[in-house]
């Protein structure tokens, strides 16, 4: 690693572990992310001037120079986005700027690549989408092997398709995951399947199952699922629902059940406090699951009270977050039940302040 990296990584290690050294955890493990092409999503805003055109630091619309300007970042590569975006930016540019139609008044430029090889590019106008735009732009998508959406206000043209596929590999099984434009997905895929190999060794194996909240579309999901008799997965957003299912039929596994709850519905029907149609609907049964363990990757805003005090009645909780502050929050009243005994940090977002940590809890 070179010594900028490294600096900025041990940054983030002291300050981990001075904010949670009040939790007694273990040794801190690291897991470290590649210097360059870690990020599989890239967000540009598109600068026009009187000949030309280029990509701008989607972030610098808010930024604002000293006489208060907009400040424009020219970007001409990207080094911490995936190769496959580095290679792709010169070349879609030049197909947009050699065409009138397809480059007037184009605002953005989104991609999303995998590490498999497909690419998703979003194209975001500030005027509708014609016909005759759309026979370009599908020349364009099959000129260059690309995925590729058109959307302006209150419009979106799908030429092809709205998701791309990725292939993670956890241990040595490579599972198959429906990644959708605009849905959430974990932007650095390298660290993120040893995120999924450090969830699962955490889990070891049960003859028991598994309680999921907050699934998405599934990216734990599927490679816990193979440490668990069976796993009742949770999950709010339908398009991540829907994702989820598709991936579960995809990777050939049967022993999960999703049901569209958020975590606040969830805590609710197992305490019997309410009935909801969406259960009964996809056939889930929750008197005949024996939970053992509970998986947790909450939003930034962390994990409600009431489901703080659900999930502490799980012998094991494996907590996935992506803000250590809340993370801190949440253990004030976690470490009342239950002691770390295991603590990582999986360098998510390097060159930034974010820090994506994890921790096994057990019961006192």
């Amino acid at each position: 690693m070179t010594s900028s990296y490294q600096q900025q990584l041990d940054a983030k290690i002291e300050r981990i572990t001075a904010q949670f050294a009040e939790f007694t955890p273990p040794s801190l493990e690291v897991f470290h992310s590649p210097e360059k092409h870690f990020r599989m999503r890239a967000e540009f805003r598109i600068w026009h001037t009187e000949d030309d055109m280029f990509y701008d630091m989607f972030y610098a619309m808010f930024e604002r120079d000293e006489d208060n300007q907009k400040k424009v970042i020219r970007i001409d590569d990207f080094p911490i986005a995936d190769a496959s975006i580095n290679q792709l930016m010169p070349v879609l540019l030049a197909e947009l700027k050699s065409n009138d139609l397809l480059s007037k008044r184009l605002f953005e430029v989104h991609f999303l690549a995998t590490l498999k090889g497909e690419m998703l590019v979003s194209l975001i106008y500030r005027c509708p989408l014609d016909e005759q735009w759309q026979v370009l732009a599908k020349q364009l998508s099959e000129k260059l092997n690309i995925k590729l959406i058109g959307r302006s206000r209150g419009q979106k043209v799908v030429l092809t398709d709205e998701f791309v596929v990725e292939e993670l590999q956890v241990f040595e099984r490579k599972y198959q995951y429906k990644q959708i434009e605009s849905s959430f997905t974990q932007p650095n895929a390298q660290v993120c399947q040893k995120m999924l190999e450090w969830a699962c060794n955490a889990a070891q194996q049960s003859n028991k199952d598994l309680l999921e909240l907050y699934c998405g579309n599934g990216n734990f999901t599927l490679p816990l699922s193979t440490r668990f008799n069976r796993v009742l997965a949770t999950e709010l957003a339908k398009s991540s629902v829907y994702a989820a299912q598709w991936n579960i039929e995809q990777n050939h596994i049967d022993n999960i059940q999703v049901a569209r709850l958020s975590a606040e519905d969830f805590t609710q029907a197992y305490n019997g406090e309410r009935e909801f149609r969406r259960l009964q609907e996809a056939n889930i049964d929750m008197s005949s699951y024996e939970f053992d363990t509970v998986f947790v990757d909450p939003p930034r805003a962390g994990i409600d009270d009431e489901t703080l005090k659900l999930i502490q009645r799980f012998e094991r909780i494996i907590y996935i977050s992506c803000n250590p502050d809340t993370l801190h929050d949440n253990l004030q009243t976690l470490s009342q039940t239950h002691k770390i005994s295991q603590f990582a940090l999986f360098d998510q977002f390097p060159y930034t302040h974010h820090v994506e940590s994890g921790v096994l809890l057990e019961k006192i």
